[in-house]
């Protein structure tokens, strides 16, 4: 399907893109407010709601979130030229990295099981049987379900024969691990952010788009203008994102305006040296397992829901955190290029992280500043970087770079779990009560590891063969255990 018969991921796109685009001519501050028009002008053909006025209404919406804006905190008498003006002023990014469209939101009724009418009203009745609540009845030739007795168990479900009785949920609650979005008092989703983990997974989930990040855009943009040399830190799942080799997509991002570009794989190889150490050195103290500490929202899913397993999850630094630090270092502002949300909180809580941009966000910067990065000439791969840290955008990718780096000095089973979900974390908190045989214990919080982010541009079956190419070039991981015999010497 191509992207723009997915207006959700389309209007998204082009808000992020008129931002940029305006920010460039210089006219953010004057002509923001001609965004909603020039993307829907009055006979547009893209509407989807009830009237152009409305769709304007929530493309203004989503062009605040553009500008790293709060809708819940929009009085929609403030101009964008105004919201413009305080993102260019601003000196520190946005607390929370998500907002709620009201105005896009459908306001989805309860989640529940409903009788179809392909119900048969069959003599056996096993949906009935198999109800436990008594929340089924029988009237009229066919089956009711009570929903103020019914617990959305399901059994009916599983039981009918003629496939009559179907769920339908609530998109946004259904996908939240952690129960943080419900609806409101006004009947719309709110987010939790006390429990929210900024997986994005309701964002992912939401067919109408009503949840966006605050976008960082105008911040990194202002630092590109300005005298700061800025990096751009790439993540190992950027691979194959855009229609380009790696090296062609690095020349893009340095046209576009940045000093530096540097594979977040540089730091992965740290990080699986100094987990492979940790691992070792915890198993021969008596631990029972370790967890890997690269998934932001998995970290925050422990701090704030998980804290049995605490004392389970790596010390070590992210493979972002190890980049930023020698970068840094170099005299950069740093930029994490990623594919999710939680890294925005991750880069909160970092002082070497200035900024964080999602994939979805560096395309439309290349798109609105005419740059197509297959036109674009290859630079040259840092050569000393492994296979097992490009493959770290990949469920599995970070337990078998430990495992390699341990070389079988010291055996162990790994076990990953491949999105976080509701049964998920009922898993995890087993884990934390004694379940489980493994010793190392890979967590990632979206299914098919990074590539699966919220915020990318591909399918994960598009970029899985260019990934596996790009590693199948590069070095292999050093025994980390060797390297700390060296160091001991």
């Amino acid at each position: 399907m191509n992207i723009s018969d997915n207006k959700a991921v389309y209007f998204k796109r082009e808000a992020l893109k008129k931002v940029v685009a305006a920010f460039d001519k210089g006219t953010l501050e004057t002509k923001a407010y001609t965004i909603p028009f020039e993307v829907l002008p009055k006979d547009s053909k893209s509407t989807v709601r009830c009237c152009i006025y409305k769709e304007r209404a929530v493309f203004r919406a989503r062009t605040l979130a553009a500008l790293g804006g709060s809708v819940e905190q929009d009085d929609e008498a403030t101009s964008l030229n105004e919201y413009a003006k305080e993102a260019l002023l601003r000196k520190a990014v946005p607390e929370t990295p998500l907002t709620v469209m009201d105005i896009a939101c459908k306001g989805c009724v309860k989640a529940r099981h409903l009788v179809t009418e392909a119900c048969q009203g069959c003599l056996a009745r096993p949906c009935q049987q198999a109800c436990k609540f008594g929340a089924i009845s029988f009237a009229d030739g066919r089956s009711h379900i009570d929903p103020d007795k019914c617990k959305n168990c399901g059994q009916c479900k599983a039981v009918c024969p003629y496939n009559a009785i179907t769920y339908v949920p609530v998109p946004c609650e259904q996908s939240c691990p952690v129960n943080a979005i419900h609806k409101g008092e006004n009947g719309f989703a709110e987010i939790d952010f006390d429990k929210c983990i900024s997986c994005g997974h309701c964002m992912d989930a939401c067919p109408f788009g009503a949840i966006m990040e605050r976008s960082q855009l105008i911040d990194i943009l202002s630092q590109l203008k300005s005298t700061h040399k800025v990096c751009a830190m790439i993540a190992p799942s950027i691979v194959g994102q855009f229609d380009c080799t790696l090296p062609q997509l690095m020349t893009a991002i340095k046209k576009a305006g940045f000093d530096k570009v540097t594979e977040v794989a540089l730091g992965a190889d740290i990080t699986t040296a100094n987990e492979a150490r940790e691992l070792v050195e915890r198993l021969e103290n008596g631990a029972r397992f370790m967890t890997t500490s690269c998934c932001a929202a998995w970290v925050q899913a422990v701090k704030k829901h998980l804290p049995a397993l605490k004392d389970f999850v790596s010390h070590t630094k992210t493979p972002a955190s190890y980049t930023a630090d020698i970068e840094k270092k170099n005299g950069f502002i740093t930029v994490f290029v990623g594919p999710c949300v939680s890294k925005r909180v991750e880069g909160m809580d970092d002082p070497n992280i200035d900024y964080v941009m999602t994939y979805e966000e560096l395309g439309a910067m290349l798109e609105a500043k005419g740059i197509n990065p297959a036109e674009c000439e290859e630079m040259p791969l840092d050569p000393s970087i492994s296979g097992e840290a490009r493959y770290y955008g990949v469920t599995g990718g970070v337990a078998q770079a430990v495992e390699n780096a341990i070389a079988g000095k010291r055996p162990f089973k790994k076990m990953a779990i491949n999105g976080l979900d509701k049964k998920a974390m009922l898993m995890l908190n087993a884990f934390a009560k004694g379940a489980g045989d493994f010793q190392l214990l890979e967590v990632m919080s979206c299914k098919g590891g990074c590539i699966g982010g919220p915020c990318t541009m591909k399918k994960q079956a598009q970029v899985i063969k260019p990934i596996k190419d790009l590693v199948a070039a590069s070095p292999k991981v050093p025994c980390a255990l060797d390297d700390k015999k060296e160091e001991a010497k």
